[in-house]
């Protein structure tokens, strides 16, 4: 078999499957252990999949800067953002994540909403001015263009001093086993201890993001109060996921 026809037989089994086992494939086709991690190794340079112990899981699509993924499931973003904004009540605490879903969040917020949040996006910061009566914190630190947050001991040290009733979380990738995750270290990093000052944390997903994985974790599925995806999620990414123990929410 030529190396073009098993990377494209490694990535069909890795949509088919969710994730892909090395040792069984090399197995299955009569080759080298070493072959199958080249390919993998030269796939994920690609950006087509994610490696792992063992071998593989689908990467993200969700992994390009601000701007790019400005353009990814638009519509299903609104409708994310109008399910997040109805999760946010009167006179709480809210933690606010950066990125375009959380955007979304800001502009179906009330008017004349009363409520305190907490965010290390300058873009959401700003988004939120419009807003009155809204209590807006800002936890600073070193700016990651990308994403456009700040990240850094100092948000996690601002973070640990704060309580807070929620936390919409984004994050790249959202998978039954590897859980939650994103595509940088210190990003991840920040997210673990804005989850572990707020309690209860709720993931805004879009399609692209289900079933895949990142490089760093941030929790596992089950810590989730809820994962709020858009109601066309397929039957069996929905039983796959809910079976983690995590409330899966319909966003219509």
């Amino acid at each position: 078999m030529l190396t073009r026809q098993r990377k494209q037989l490694i990535l069909s089994r890795l949509q088919r499957d969710g994730q892909f086992v090395a040792r069984a494939f090399s197995a299955e086709l009569g080759i080298s252990d070493d072959t199958v991690r080249r390919d993998l190794r030269e796939l994920a340079a690609e950006g087509l999949l994610q490696r792992v112990h063992g071998g593989a899981l689908p990467a993200s699509a969700a992994v390009g800067d601000l701007r790019v993924r400005a353009q990814l499931a638009p519509d299903d973003k609104r409708l994310l953002g109008r399910a997040g904004a109805a999760l946010v009540q009167p006179g709480q605490v809210v933690i606010l994540d950066g990125g375009t879903t959380s955007l979304q969040v800001v502009q179906h917020l009330p008017r004349d909403l009363h409520a305190t949040v907490i965010t290390h996006s300058p873009c959401v910061a700003v988004a939120l001015a419009d807003h009155p009566n809204l209590e807006v914190l800002t936890l600073g630190g070193r700016l990651f263009r990308h994403s456009m947050v700040n990240v850094g001991a100092s948000v996690i040290e601002a973070a640990a001093r704060v309580r807070a009733d929620l936390y919409l979380m984004g994050v790249t990738g959202v998978h039954a086993e590897a859980g939650l995750s994103t595509g940088d270290f210190e990003e991840a990093a920040v997210k673990r201890a804005l989850h572990q000052r707020a309690a209860e944390t709720v993931v805004l997903a879009t399609l692209d993001k289900l079933g895949t994985a990142s490089a760093f974790t941030v929790a596992a599925l089950k810590e989730l109060a809820a994962l709020v995806v858009p109601a066309t999620i397929p039957a069996p990414m929905h039983d796959k996921l809910q079976a983690t123990g995590v409330r899966v929410m319909l966003a219509a």
